[in-house]
């Protein structure tokens, strides 16, 4: 036979690591050999390439390579990629092994190889819950149902009788709406001659005279309105003759127009970017104003507890608001069970220190009703009935925030239990929780800017200026919201955190 020429062209045979010599068959009709190679060691590639380590069949993606690599062996069933080389996978030293290289899979990677189902025997269907799912949801119906309930009892003892009561005084002014159509200088009192005040030609476009114009004088002075033409303005007749300019009285503007204009562009930016969730938010709102003038004013006309009216109707507010608006499910039915806790834990610190403080809520608006009315008015409850109600909508934004939080790092991590769940929501409730003081707290203050302007200039101690009756009733009425805000946190999260960790679907 003759022998092959250095660099001779022919067929070649199969390199393999345990050829001793040749075969006296030819070599087109030799068959190929059969290599036999240790388990575990390289597979060959062509040009006598190493090949690279296989990715671990647990982990869902490669690693990050890092400095001081090294090469695992690849066994003949290794998934190999589109161009024929097997998958690569970069470990670092002292990870730990799997079952093919001898050392244990990372934390990281134990996390993405987790099965989808985690044990519950589904993913995200319909199928029906286990056990710990049923638990759950009956544990939250067992708290949630005897709060309906309760609502409910409450909103029929409590349910207005009839209209004001006998003793209330009648409406003083009848409003008719006019507007100015010529301004001038006048004498304050006829024949004076001070020209000191302004002369208001106004034309009525409705009341006892419509389309009549009638005269009016007004002072000019620092704390007057100034007036102008075309100004539309709100008179009062007070329903005697209705030719007598006596019986008319300049009392505000008309604010309808711009306030509906804002009203519009309210709703359209809410819908702009809420859409459909937006929409029903716009209706939950609306029939939050129904329960308002419905049920809590007039019950409180009607002579109820104004604390327990505004309870009721809170809770009455939170149940449409936050079904209608969210939906039923499990996550807000957690996060109306903290906003109830949170309520229950304002009313109480808000009675229990308008007593030590011996507030009376006697401003000068609750004086004023009382007179109007002729019977008395539980003036503190008043005030507890305000710290509820304007604590409630606060509350609302941290409890569903808190909540979908929860359900998020759920999602996006299905092996965080209870624990995980709290801490993880936790961090996000701080930085919340610190926005939403600063903004009740910046709102108390601005609703009472002109009376902090005024102890201002009073000349007397901080200390005497925060203990007077109106400055005192502001502090209690922030600080016991803002710790009724402050405590709703840790406890919607750890409900949600309980009952997120049990649920079997995560909902979206």
């Amino acid at each position: 036979m003759p022998i092959d020429e250095p660099g001779a062209r022919g067929p070649q045979q199969p390199q393999g690591p345990h050829r001793h010599g040749r075969s006296s068959v030819p070599i087109a009709q030799q068959p190929a050999p059969l290599i036999s190679r240790p388990p575990g060691s390289p597979r060959p590639e062509p040009g006598g390439r190493r090949p690279s380590e296989r990715t671990d069949h647990r982990s869902r993606s490669t690693r990050r390579a890092a400095p001081q690599e090294r090469e695992e062996p690849v066994d003949d069933d290794a998934p190999t990629s589109p161009i024929g080389i097997p998958a690569v996978e970069h470990r670092r030293d002292g990870e730990g092994p799997d079952e093919h290289s001898g050392r244990a899979p990372t934390r990281r990677a134990r996390r993405r190889a987790a099965p989808v189902d985690h044990g519950h025997g589904h993913g995200h269907g319909h199928s029906p819950a286990p056990p710990a799912g049923r638990r759950v949801r009956i544990f939250i119906a067992a708290l949630l149902v005897p709060c309906a309930l309760a609502t409910l009892v409450g909103i029929v003892l409590l349910w207005p009788s009839g209209g004001p009561p006998p003793t209330a005084q009648p409406v003083a002014q009848q409003p008719v709406h006019a507007e100015v159509t010529a301004t001038s200088k006048a004498d304050c009192s006829p024949g004076s001659g001070d020209a000191q005040c302004l002369g208001l030609v106004l034309k009525m476009a409705d009341g006892p005279l419509p389309g009549r114009d009638l005269v009016q004088v007004v002072p000019v002075e620092p704390g007057s309105p100034t007036f102008a033409v075309g100004d539309p303005v709100v008179l009062g007749f007070s329903g005697g003759d209705p030719n007598d300019p006596g019986s008319y009285q300049v009392v505000d503007f008309q604010r309808g127009t711009p306030l509906g204009w804002l009203a519009v562009i309210f709703a359209g930016a809410v819908l702009l970017l809420g859409r459909w969730r937006g929409l029903a938010a716009l209706v939950a709102l609306a029939l939050s104003f129904v329960v308002l003038l419905m049920f809590v004013l007039p019950a409180i006309l009607d002579g109820h507890n104004p604390l327990a009216v505004a309870v009721v109707g809170s809770c009455l507010i939170m149940f449409v608001v936050l079904y209608l608006t969210h939906g039923p499910s499990a996550r807000t039915s957690t996060a109306v069970l903290g906003t109830l806790l949170s309520l229950a834990l304002i009313g109480g610190l808000g009675a229990a220190f308008s007593v030590a403080a011996r507030l009376t809520g006697l401003d000068d608006q609750t004086s004023n009703l009382i007179a109007t009315l002729g019977t008395g008015v539980d003036a503190r409850g008043l005030l507890l009935a305000g710290v509820v109600i304007g604590a409630l909508g606060v509350l609302d934004d941290v409890t569903v925030t808190q909540t979908s939080a929860v359900w998020e790092l759920r999602r996006a991590n299905p092996e965080l239990g209870a624990p995980g769940l709290f801490a993880a929501a936790m961090r996000i409730g701080r930085d919340h929780v610190s926005s939403a003081v600063n903004t009740l707290v910046l709102a108390y203050a601005g609703a009472s800017l002109p009376l902090l302007l005024l102890f201002t200039l009073s000349g007397r101690a901080l200390s005497d200026v925060v203990t007077t009756q109106d400055v005192a009733t502001e502090v209690v009425r922030t600080l016991v919201g803002s710790i009724g805000l402050v405590a709703s946190v840790p406890i919607t999260t750890a409900l949600a955190a309980v009952v997120a960790s049990r649920e079997v679907d995560v909902e979206p």
